[in-house]
């Protein structure tokens, strides 16, 4: 997606989207982060306003029954106990549209990255949340946003809380996404033996922010298995195999491998 200022807007592009994926055989539906705003200036807004309205929260339930769908809705704001910053929630809604779990970004983003943007402090609009999150669905979904990618720990505690599809709904810069988007998938999907899901906004939100598209689907053995291209609003799809998931697991059991390490 290419999300901005205008969350009516957002979410009618989110729609044609969600009803493509759907057509092409979508059981699970993975939307980038900051989906239905794209404007840190107005993040406590729109958390005020579901709090008492529940417009995306009711446009996500809908989508989901809609089109049958088990739909992640990469993040929005909702109220923090600290008035001044927002929790950055990850809804997930069932193909019957009812709430099935939710997750609150817990790594924030504050970098200084040479584009021109330059200085990124997501601390500054959002309050870190504390809890992992996996979810029974068309499969064990482990939770996730955007910058925790770059954590591994999270990724493992998700494997050994038997996730199977690891979720990233991103909004990695260009700059960043051209470094270290694959990279990083790809390592999150091998260290754990996960398929993984990276839903990235791609596009020119404003004069100085540019995010680098690329969403990608990786299977457990690091294979990218569908890729979108760098700019523009699409949706890439892939089948996901419990055999592929079976096999790479028993062929090489990291999990049973595994000595924690303590410094």
């Amino acid at each position: 997606m290419i999300s901005g200022p205008s969350v009516k807007a957002n979410l009618a592009q989110a729609e044609q989207l969600i009803a493509q994926a759907a057509s092409a055989g979508a059981d699970l539906v993975v939307l980038p982060e900051n989906f239905a705003l794209f404007d840190s200036q107005g993040l406590l807004s729109l958390a005020q306003s579901e709090a008492t309205h529940h417009q995306v929260y009711d446009w996500l339930s809908e989508q989901a029954a809609t089109h049958n769908v088990c739909l992640v809705g990469g993040s929005t704001p909702v109220l923090s106990p600290d008035p001044q910053r927002v929790l950055s929630r990850q809804w997930v809604f069932s193909a019957a549209g009812e709430l099935l779990q939710h997750y609150d970004k817990r790594h924030l983003f504050d970098a200084n990255i040479d584009d021109a943007q330059s200085g990124y402090r997501e601390s500054d609009f959002i309050a870190p949340g504390d809890d992992l999150a996996v979810v029974e669905d068309v499969a064990c979904i482990g939770l996730s946003i955007c910058y925790d990618v770059r954590f591994s720990e999270h990724y493992h505690r998700l494997r050994r809380a038997g996730a199977e599809v690891l979720v990233v709904p991103s909004a990695f810069t260009q700059v960043t996404t051209r470094a270290h988007w694959e990279v990083l998938l790809r390592a999150r999907a091998v260290e754990t033996q996960c398929f993984v899901i990276g839903a990235n906004q791609g596009g020119q939100h404003s004069e100085t922010r540019i995010t680098g598209g690329h969403s990608m689907i990786v299977d457990p053995w690091g294979e990218v298995l569908a890729c979108c291209s760098e700019q523009g609003e699409e949706v890439v799809v892939a089948r996901l195999s419990a055999q592929r998931l079976t096999e790479v697991r028993e062929r090489m059991p990291v999990l049973a491998h595994r000595r924690d390490a303590f410094i």
